[in-house]
């Protein structure tokens, strides 16, 4: 049980959800059912943190989580962790990825994220620019599959800061689609790739719950197409992402330790070496 302390004071809020984080993980090998939609083979060496006590460590350090949220992939060769949702926005029409315009989409992405920064002012939240393309846009029509990757800057931020990244993968499903988005630094990102690449390989909808088992005649079609994923929609989920990405180069090196110390072992918990940066 937390202490009163912890339900107050942010340090200790963040010591006890990390160590409910930590007594929650699931080590790979396993598969970790998803959503009733699909499964995760989680791979050795990672580990999965389920919805609720991912969540409540989320939310202790000042990010918000929705229904859509599934839970956390951690482990030794992520700097920085996984995001995993299931969105039930329906089948995603596919057509428009044979056309897109990859500075277009960014055009989309930079105006989604300034309509998006309205809310998160009024909800007192940092707000947050696009830089650019870490990886432009790309579509797997055989395997329906989405990856793109853009860096952020908090716009009042300290230039030492860095740029927060997510590297964003999708797979599209018969009622809606997944995502899994890593929350690294533009420092590690390119050694991450493979990483987010492996996982998401390990990620498949079950039989009938597939893109290919799509019924026209009875399935919801989604609002929007595979292009939303990348504009609009996509800047709505960058609240959360652009903040986890500050939040990885101010936290993680500094408050690390000091969670650490409160005993909660966030080295441990994220699978991090002595160390190691």
């Amino acid at each position: 049980a937390s202490s009163p302390a912890a339900a107050t004071d942010p340090q200790a809020r963040l010591a006890a959800a990390a160590q409910a984080a930590q007594a929650a993980l699931q080590k790979g090998p396993r598969d970790i059912a998803l959503a009733g939609q699909g499964v995760l083979k989680l791979p050795e060496g990672f580990g999965f943190i389920p919805a609720g006590p991912a969540g409540e460590f989320l939310k202790a350090q000042g990010s918000r989580v929705g229904p859509d949220f599934q839970g956390l992939v951690v482990g030794d060769a992520i700097d920085g962790f996984v995001v995993v949702r299931f969105e039930d926005a329906g089948y995603v029409k596919d057509e428009e990825a044979r056309e897109w315009d990859a500075a277009k989409l960014l055009d989309n992405l930079k105006s989604g994220t300034e309509a998006a920064n309205e809310d998160r002012r009024k909800l007192g939240m940092p707000e947050f620019s696009v830089q650019g393309w870490v990886e432009a846009p790309r579509y797997d029509e055989a395997n329906h599959r989405l990856v793109w990757s853009a860096s952020t800057r908090e716009k009042n931020g300290a230039a030492s800061d860095g740029d927060g990244v997510n590297y964003n993968t999708y797979v599209l499903g018969r009622e809606g689609y997944f995502s899994m988005n890593l929350v690294t630094s533009l420092a590690t990102v390119e050694q991450q790739k493979p990483v987010a690449q492996q996982l998401l390989a390990a990620l498949s909808f079950d039989e009938g719950k597939r893109y290919a088992d799509f019924n026209s005649s009875t399935d919801k079609v989604a609002e929007y197409g595979l292009a939303a994923l990348v504009g609009g929609i996509a800047a709505k989920k960058l609240g959360l992402l652009a903040t986890l990405g500050v939040f990885l180069a101010k936290f993680w090196k500094v408050a690390a330790l000091a969670v650490v110390g409160a005993g909660a072992g966030l080295r441990k918990l994220f699978g991090r070496k002595d160390g190691q940066a």
